[in-house]
């Protein structure tokens, strides 16, 4: 049996870029840390929000990479010179990936009680009719 692919329907056209993004999404390779919420705010808004306990504002970075929001945390190593007798908590980096459509645009991110709020925003696509001339060849 052949795999089916967007190609394969051929009134399916330029949609290619869908394909290849829906496969970068499923390598993203997240996995399940830090916990997160994605919630839909309105119509055309939503909110990730991850569980970053113990994380300050300057070991969290977001950047929009070809498409794709990542959120990266790297906390640093202070137990030098201590002694623990049970370490259950360890200072521990992560990378989750987003892949944004288009029209969907990064708004502002919240750090309040060891959560990460980031809003997206969708813009209202417009309908639009062009009718297309023909003429004689």
């Amino acid at each position: 049996m052949s795999k089916l692919t967007l190609g394969s329907y051929p009134h399916l056209l330029g949609f290619e870029q869908l394909e290849r993004l829906l496969e970068r999404s499923a390598k993203a390779g997240n996995e399940g840390y830090p916990p997160y919420n994605i919630e839909q705010t309105s119509d055309f808004s939503y909110r990730i929000t991850l569980a970053v306990a113990g994380f300050a504002e300057q070991d969290l970075s977001i950047t929009i990479e070809d498409r794709q929001l990542v959120i990266r945390g790297r906390q640093r190593d202070d137990s030098e010179g201590r002694i623990f007798l049970h370490r259950g908590i360890a200072a521990r980096q992560f990378q989750r990936m987003f892949v944004l459509a288009d029209g969907v645009e990064v708004g502002e991110a919240i750090m309040e009680n060891g959560l990460l709020h980031v809003d997206l925003t969708r813009a209202v696509p417009e309908s639009v009719v062009h009718t297309i001339n023909i003429r004689k060849g």
